[in-house]
């Protein structure tokens, strides 16, 4: 049998260390099949599974001495057919104490997955100012503001200074704007996203190769953008059929974006734009969200997914359901 203990690999290495193993000594499946499932060479399989055996990591179970819950992760990872998924074993405490877990854990995964050859973008929301203050290192690479900022009370930084942030930390070039993420019509907007330094990101948006986010239930409390919008917009567009909100995108249960006024009066990136990004990481909390992670997911604006236990355990219940 399969267990994983600590090491010195990031946790996307940790997770497809386990769920090869798990593959092979529980499941009796065969070196070539392992290969053709996770598109991996043979070599590939019987380093890993050389390494699992020579560092202690296969044992009696399968399990990770720390906060990351290694099997529900792969099991979510399979479920959805994501790229990445860590999933935290974290208690539903605080949510600001939550964030500061999943934020660590982000961190942690974005340090593994970037490399030189990345073009990194970030839309803001508070999970993702956690990860930006747990990050300590990140490869050097640019760094593009996907959405324009929120003048909101309670928010106490914004995507500038998160871009600004991350930027530091890789010691790549940041590329930011000064624009609201949304502005009262669409001819403001327009003449917003011809600014040259709005210009200048959002020319660099096509480059994107991997995006960090948040995922925004259409509720009170539930989203950055929800909350900036009047009750008659917020009527509107539920009868519409909005169901999440992911970087300012706003999607119906199905992953369809949801086209309206609001959508002509935001500055930040498209849906299109968001479905060609190779890689968006979301970072989700609460089990309120449980409907706008299925809606992002099947909508192909979420690619890997950062969330904790309670939220990963319902989204494998609702997609059995």
């Amino acid at each position: 049998m399969v267990a994983v203990s600590g090491g010195a690999r990031g946790p996307a290495h940790l997770v497809l260390t386990a769920s090869v193993a798990r593959r092979y000594y529980l499941d009796g499946r065969s070196k070539v099949e392992i290969a053709e499932e996770f598109a991996l060479s043979r070599f590939k399989v019987a380093r890993l599974l050389e390494d699992a055996r020579t560092s202690g990591l296969v044992r009696i179970e399968i399990g990770y001495p720390g906060v990351i819950d290694v099997e529900l992760s792969a099991r979510l990872m399979e479920t959805f057919g994501l790229l990445h998924c860590v999933v935290t074993d974290t208690p539903d405490d605080h949510p600001a104490s939550l964030r500061g877990h999943l934020g660590a854990a982000a961190a942690e995964l974005l340090t593994e997955l970037i490399t030189p050859e990345d073009v990194l973008g970030l839309s803001w929301a508070r999970s993702v100012s956690a990860m930006a203050t747990a990050l300590q290192r990140l490869a050097k690479v640019p760094v593009i503001q996907l959405t324009g900022a929120l003048a909101r009370p309670g928010v106490d930084d914004s995507s500038i200074e998160l871009v600004r942030d991350v930027a530091r930390v890789a010691g790549g070039p940041a590329y930011f704007f000064y624009a609201p993420m949304a502005v009262p019509d669409a001819a403001t907007a327009q003449a917003l996203r011809r600014q040259p330094e709005v210009a200048q990101a959002f020319s660099r948006i096509g480059a994107v190769t991997r995006a960090v986010a948040g995922v925004g239930a259409w509720a009170s409390e539930q989203s950055t953008l929800y909350e900036v919008t009047s009750e008659a917009e917020r009527r509107d567009l539920a009868r519409l059929g909005v169901t999440a909100e992911i970087s300012g995108v706003l999607v119906d249960a199905a992953g369809a974006p949801v086209v309206s006024d609001l959508t002509e009066r935001m500055i930040g990136i498209t849906a299109e734009q968001m479905r060609a990004v190779p890689e968006v990481i979301a970072i989700v909390y609460g089990p309120a969200k449980v409907r706008a992670v299925l809606a992002a997911v099947r909508g192909g604006m979420v690619d890997s997914l950062v969330t904790h236990s309670t939220l990963a355990e319902a989204l494998i219940r609702a997609a059995r359901s």
